[in-house]
């Protein structure tokens, strides 16, 4: 790696969090004091992610991070809009971006929907429904009923509690961000009572391609997500300006899997770690490394990825579009993008699919 006009040795090294919030506080302690990690990046879960920029920012080193919701990554890690974290930095998307693209999403079936919110009663639920900072708010805002039954324990053993208040209040949509089994399970006990939503959308695990199990479990559903990358995304890397559609290929030929949407942020989180460290006054120095992140505004394989421009401090925000599991010509269910307010040079692939009426 060259920094002004001298040449450091880079070296890239990894630790598993065990999906556990002490596993990462662990893996970030070893990077750190073991593999004397400049920069440390990650993408990760509801309480991994926040456990590792925590933990950096307790060891004073650099972190960057992605796939969470700006608000819950802020806000959950007790921040606020003024006071900018000293050591971690995020990009990625806002509740409020997801409830828009969902929005729209839904207001193909008709204005002023009633929709039910399949949310968990952990950290993920109580930001989507937070008055202020969260999903809840801003779906309300465009007319849309919301009907909240409360939260739910993961995994879920039952949903007829949830059920019941769909079926009362009139609910023909249902949003979610729950994980595969659970929804499966709230698919099947609401088939079983006569509940038939037109439309699911799902924040979470469902950004994901299904196996052929999870495809049956959930066949009769139209169940559509939110899109933050594919290879038609018409970005390429700062590093070796691979494209998006050669990165995804790539990948399927090295893996023999298809192409994931995080695959395109991963690759963004190292461009803007080597950028870092590649522009710091001093790339051996994390304060100066650490300052080089806040400055940053990079073109990625991800997209445009500027910490100059908020909407917070630490905070770069990425573009989301709309998407709906169809029928594939490769696999089982493939993701085509339905709505592209948020990214219009985006061509969409189909119409948004839902269930008739009854």
């Amino acid at each position: 790696m060259t920094s002004g006009s001298r040449r450091y040795p880079l070296r890239l090294t990894a630790r598993d969090s065990r999906s556990h919030p002490e596993g990462a506080r662990q893996a970030v302690r070893e990077l750190v004091g073991e593999e004397g990690a400049q920069v440390v990046v990650t993408m990760a879960g509801t309480r991994v992610l926040p456990a590792v920029a925590d933990a950096c920012a307790e060891l004073g080193v650099p972190c960057v991070s992605t796939t969470f919701p700006w608000q819950a990554y802020v806000f959950g890690r007790g921040g606020d809009t003024e006071r900018p974290f000293p050591w971690t930095y995020h990009f990625a998307w806002g509740l409020d971006d997801i409830a828009t693209v969902f929005a729209e999403m839904w207001e193909r079936v008709g204005d002023r929907r009633t929709v039910g919110c399949l949310w968990n009663d952990d950290v993920q639920g109580e930001f989507l429904r937070h008055p202020v900072h969260g999903f809840a708010p801003v779906a309300a805002a465009r007319g849309h009923r919301l009907i909240d039954p409360g939260g739910y324990r993961e995994p879920a053993t039952t949903f007829a509690g949830h059920i019941r208040r769909f079926v009362d209040a009139g609910v023909e949509i249902v949003t979610s961000a729950a994980t595969v089994e659970d929804l499966t399970l709230f698919h099947r006990q609401a088939g079983q009572a006569g509940l038939r939503p037109r439309l699911v959308t799902c924040s979470r695990w469902l950004a994901y391609p299904r196996d052929r199990a999870q495809a049956e479990a959930l066949a009769g559903t139209d169940i559509a997500t939110l899109v933050y990358w594919t290879p038609r995304h018409p970005f390429s890397s700062s590093l070796d300006a691979t494209g998006a559609a050669e990165l995804a290929d790539a990948y399927q030929r090295e893996t023999g899997r298809p192409w994931l949407q995080p695959l395109g942020l991963a690759h963004a989180l190292v461009e803007v770690a080597v950028h870092a460290l590649a522009t710091a006054d001093d790339p051996t120095d994390r304060h100066a490394v650490a300052a080089a992140v806040g400055r940053t505004r990079l073109p990625t394989v991800a997209g445009l990825i500027d910490f100059t421009a908020g909407p917070t401090p630490n905070i770069a925000l990425l573009p989301l579009i709309g998407g709906q599991w169809q029928p594939g010509r490769d696999h089982p269910h493939e993701l085509a993008l339905v709505t592209n307010t948020r990214f219009p040079s985006i061509a969409l692939d189909a119409e948004l699919t839902v269930a008739p009426c009854g």
